[in-house]
Formats: structure tokens, sequence, C-alpha cells
């Protein structure tokens, strides 16, 4: 008879085995849940609950030999520090299975392996230094003064376009009259040098016209002369 010879072997290797056990192992102990066969799920379970009652002595003996298990020191003082205190008053059965149907390729019987009762981080210690600028109290002070009723910056906004729109209105006016004062102006100069420019041409007119009567009168003296 075998009474009490249990056999695991699923195919793998022995060194296949233990590594695949003491990673989901881990697994559980960094995320609280993991999902996998029910047959891994059995087994782990076996393995998962030795560990926790190794950290419920917690002392460095235990601790030692929980990593021989596991070659994993973050699991390790996680077990030890935070989970396996949370089981003081409990006498085994740390852990459960929830069956969760059939894997679509193979038709394995799947199901989720989880803590009882206990509160278990999500996801790994990794210590990420986070720079946070402290903030002047001059920032701090506009902040303060940046948040102002909603009534007052109502009344602000009215009298800023009340402003704007007087500002805009005196200038418009302002303009039109520059503009028709330029307009005259600019026809009183443009008028001025025609009458300038016609008085200028009839006097060269007769300027001219001076000289060619004398020219004309000058070859009729000598003309003259030479007839004497």
């Amino acid at each position: 008879m075998r009474h009490r010879k249990h056999t695991f072997k699923i195919g793998r290797r022995p060194d296949h085995r233990r590594a695949m056990l003491r990673n989901q192992v881990c697994s559980l102990i960094f995320e609280g849940r993991i999902k996998t066969s029910v047959t891994k799920a059995k087994e782990t379970r076996r393995l998962a609950e030795r560990m926790v009652t190794l950290g419920k002595s917690g002392t460095l003996h235990h601790r030692r030999r929980a990593i021989s298990k596991l070659h994993n020191v973050e699991a390790v003082g996680i077990l030890f520090d935070e989970i396996a205190p949370q089981y003081r008053e409990r006498e085994g059965g740390y852990t459960r299975i929830i069956r969760a149907g059939h894997r679509r390729g193979d038709a394995a019987e799947l199901c989720f392996l989880e803590f009882v009762e206990a509160v278990v981080q999500t996801t790994k210690k990794k210590k990420i230094k986070q720079k946070t600028a402290a903030a002047p109290v001059e920032e701090l002070v506009e902040e303060e003064t940046a948040e102002a009723p909603v009534e007052e910056l109502v009344e602000e906004e009215t009298s800023e376009e009340e402003a704007e729109e007087e500002t805009a209105e005196a200038p418009v006016e302002e303009l039109v009259e520059e503009e028709t004062a330029e307009e005259e102006a600019a026809e009183e100069v443009a008028e001025a040098p025609v009458e300038e420019v016609v008085e200028e041409e009839a006097a060269e007119e007769e300027t001219a016209e001076e000289e060619t009567a004398e020219e004309e009168a000058a070859p009729t003296e000598e003309n003259e002369e030479k007839k004497d």
C-alpha cells in the first residue's frame, strides 16, 4: 500500500519542479493572489503554508531556512515582516483555492490561489526616490490670493470690459478728426502748387515771346544799316 506517498511530477525534471514551485510561492507573496491549474495550486499551497509557519517563529534560523527554499531575500522579508504576523492566532490553513473554470487550450481546470484574511501588497518593494521640490512660500501666497470668489472675478471682468469699450470709442473719434484735418491740408497743398505752376508757365511764355520779338527786330535794323 502507498499510504502518505505523495508524488508530484507533471512531466518535469526535479530541478524544474522545484524552481516552478518557489517562483509561484514568491509570486503569491508579492501579489497576494495567483491564477494557475488546480494541480499546481495544491502543490504550491503545501510549500507556501510551510513558509508561513517558518515566518510565524521569526527567528534568524527560520529566516535562513526560508531563504534556502525560496532563493529570494526580498520575498522572505515580506513574508516574515508583513504576512506571517497576521496569522499569530491561526493554526494552519493560511491559503485557499477558488475554482475558475477550464483553460481554453487543453481544458485544464484553473483556480485562484490566495492568502486567507491577509492584507498583502500588490507589487514588489522597490525603493524609488522621487524628488519632490518644495514650493516657495511666495508661490503658495500667490495661489491663495489667486483663489478669489467668483463674484469678485465677475466684477473685475465687467469693469475691464467697460474700460476697454471707453478707450476703444474715444480713439475712433480722434482718428476721424485727424483724418479730416489731414485731407483738408492735403487738398490745400494740392491746390496751391497748381496756381503757382500756372503763373510760372505764363511768366515763362511772356519772357519767351519778348525774346523772340527782340530777335526778329535785330536783323531788320542790320539790313537797314547795310542799305544805307
